[in-house]
């Protein structure tokens, strides 16, 4: 079955099915309001707050798209505009308390899954996985400080 799948389909299935799991976590804790969309874009708000132009290019949406995300995830409370103390021609999208708390549900939803498979795959080669996708993100993440 693993020769028939692409290394990219061997990389989502599993990422799929943890992305699952994370927002039935979430929205059994009482925020059953955040789509796929607006949650690729949300993860990626900075803790200082992020421009709208960062988080279009991060989540690779347009700006429009991201503009619009932004204000359903602001209408729900998640994110709030505030100035850009470092221009005042321009916003930034800050996370608020609600969106804040999403994290340890989310950490722990995680950590489950992270505990489960490495029951099913054994320490050594869930390690060696971390390890080989870690690497992998040196020459893929173009967001990755260096």
């Amino acid at each position: 079955m693993a020769e028939d799948l692409n290394i990219g389909l061997l990389l989502f299935i599993p990422y799929r099915a943890l992305e699952n799991r994370v927002f039935a976590a979430v929205a059994a804790a009482s925020h059953n309001d955040i789509t796929p969309a607006q949650a690729k874009l949300l993860q990626r708000v900075n803790d200082n707050g992020s421009r709208l132009s960062e988080l279009a290019e991060a989540a690779q949406v347009t700006k429009q798209t991201a503009g619009y995300l932004v204000d359903q995830l602001q209408n729900a409370g998640y994110v709030e505009r505030t100035p850009d103390p470092t221009d005042a021609r321009a916003r930034l999208v800050r996370l608020t308390d609600r969106a804040r708390s999403l994290r340890p549900i989310g950490d722990g939803a995680i950590a489950e899954i992270e505990a489960e498979w490495t029951a099913h795959l054994g320490k050594r080669r869930m390690d060696q996985l971390c390890d080989t996708l870690a690497r992998l993100r040196e020459i893929t993440d173009p967001y990755m400080e260096r």
